[in-house]
């Protein structure tokens, strides 16, 4: 028995290896989390090499072409835009990391609890679901914005995290149905194990690689969700620097012809975008590799 146990092991480590090593080889998504651990390392910490203050007016230096001092052209107002992209991305990425989290917890619990729950109380949460998934996310982030009443980065984090975990949950709640006749499963039920432990020892190491790939990719929408709000004028106000936010100035920029206030953000926004896309199809491509070979 422990030599089998012994085999079996290490052909789990064998195969746990070979699939790591395949994410390895993979050179599109190694370049990919290159550039992207690149920009996020720029813009966690621009303040310990960046020495130029992105809301101080330099109005002698208004649309100046670019050069030592000043990188990637200064704003029309004389704000220093090179400063303003690492310091906005900071932003950015908070909103989309932290409502991804909060829309993936919810996800995790709804999910599962709707997996394990009798027919009835299942097919209600699910009808749930599908109708709120009917509704178009701006929508009902513009909607609840509303109802919050604030444009502060904290709330527009949480109305764009709880308005993105459906399509998790639904993805959680068709694994669980899966596993609910386990014998594991049954056995922890029987010996009064509760909800949360069921869901902690038992749920989650099963399908949280089945769920990486949109919990990736819902950083991804977060962003773009909070880029759309601030370009159309109900996002983040002007004072609170972020990607979206700059681009939110293309009216002025355009009427100034000063075209490089929108391009700018909006390659190294593309670029952070398509990082994570690179990303997230290459777990997607690993989980569905391993699933294959089981």
């Amino acid at each position: 028995m422990r030599k089998a146990e012994k085999n079996n092991s290490s052909s789990e480590n064998r195969i746990r290896t070979f699939k790591m090593n395949d994410f390895g080889k993979n050179k599109s998504s190694v370049i990919a989390g290159s550039i992207l651990a690149v920009i996020i390392f720029a813009c966690v910490f621009c303040r310990f090499f960046m020495t130029k203050d992105p809301t101080y007016m330099d109005l002698e230096n208004c649309n100046i072409s670019p050069n030592k001092e000043f990188f990637f052209w200064n704003r029309y107002d004389g704000k220093r835009y090179f400063s303003m992209i690492l310091y906005g991305g900071r932003i950015s990425l908070f909103i989309g990391l932290i409502s991804t989290v909060l829309s993936t917890t919810i996800a995790v619990i709804y999910g599962s609890f709707s997996g394990i729950a009798p027919e009835w109380i299942d097919e209600l949460m699910m009808r749930f679901t599908e109708i709120l998934l009917s509704i178009p996310s701006i929508l009902l982030i513009i909607f609840l914005q509303a109802l919050a009443g604030k444009n502060s980065v904290v709330a527009i984090t949480v109305v764009i995290g709880l308005t993105s975990w459906m399509n998790i949950a639904k993805m959680v709640r068709t694994e669980v149905r899966q596993l609910r006749e386990s014998e594991y499963l049954i056995a922890a039920k029987c010996m009064g194990g509760s909800f949360w432990h069921i869901l902690r020892a038992h749920l989650l190491p099963n399908f949280v690689s089945s769920i990486m790939f949109m919990v990736v990719m819902n950083i991804r929408s977060a962003i773009i969700a909070e880029s759309t709000l601030s370009f159309l004028g109900i996002g983040l106000p002007m004072e609170i620097i972020s990607w979206g936010s700059m681009l939110s100035l293309s009216e002025k920029a355009l009427m100034t012809n000063s075209w490089w206030i929108i391009l700018i953000p909006g390659i190294v926004l593309v670029i952070t975008l398509l990082c994570i896309t690179e990303l997230g199809e290459a777990l997607r491509k690993n989980v569905n590799q391993k699933e294959g070979n089981l």
